[in-house]
């Protein structure tokens, strides 16, 4: 899948050691997609990531634009239920 990172995500991205191929298979192989709460253009794809001790990473991302375009990606540790 295609897809921009805004400046926003290239800085937490590298903040948090997201490795761009977790950010990818979380896109293309997501565990659980949900929507937004506040956004209806704004998606949150999750995945379990094995390098890192099964942490779910959350990937939120607009869908509305072409390619996609990453806002922010985190390890959300409240999700216990992948």
């Amino acid at each position: 899948m295609k897809y921009l990172l805004t400046d926003h995500a290239k800085k937490r991205i590298a903040k948090r050691q997201i490795r761009n191929e977790w950010i990818e298979e979380t896109l293309v192989y997501p565990a659980r997609i949900e929507s937004d709460r506040d956004d209806p253009s704004l998606v949150h794809a999750l995945r379990p990531i094995v390098e890192r001790g099964f942490r779910v990473l959350r990937v939120i991302y607009n869908e509305t634009n072409d390619p996609v375009t990453i806002v922010t990606a985190y390890f959300d540790d409240e999700v216990k239920d992948l």
